[in-house]
């Protein structure tokens, strides 16, 4: 198994970044464009396998504390009741 570190995730997400601004812009021959196009297919896979991996080694990591699952994360904590009863009345 290919160890990938956080830099070389920074690394590639950068690229990708500015393959997206490079093609955006218009300005790429379609050769150019189908280049871009391929190598950032290519970083997206990089990427998505070191979330994998990294998702992999969290899951090992909860699991040697004892507990059998993970708990999902949530980003937006669901509003409380009574603020939603607020935007009723509005």
């Amino acid at each position: 198994m290919k160890k990938r570190s956080a830099p070389q995730f920074e690394t590639a997400l950068a690229e990708l970044e500015q393959l997206v601004v490079r093609m955006e812009r218009g300005e790429l021959s379609l050769e150019e464009a189908l280049q871009t196009f391929e190598r950032g297919i290519a970083l997206t896979r990089e990427c998505q396998s070191a979330l994998r991996d990294a998702e992999q080694k969290i899951q090992l990591l909860s699991r040697a504390d004892g507990s059998e699952s993970l708990s999902p994360f949530a980003e937006n904590p669901a509003p409380d009741q009574d603020e939603s009863d607020d935007d009723d009345e509005l």
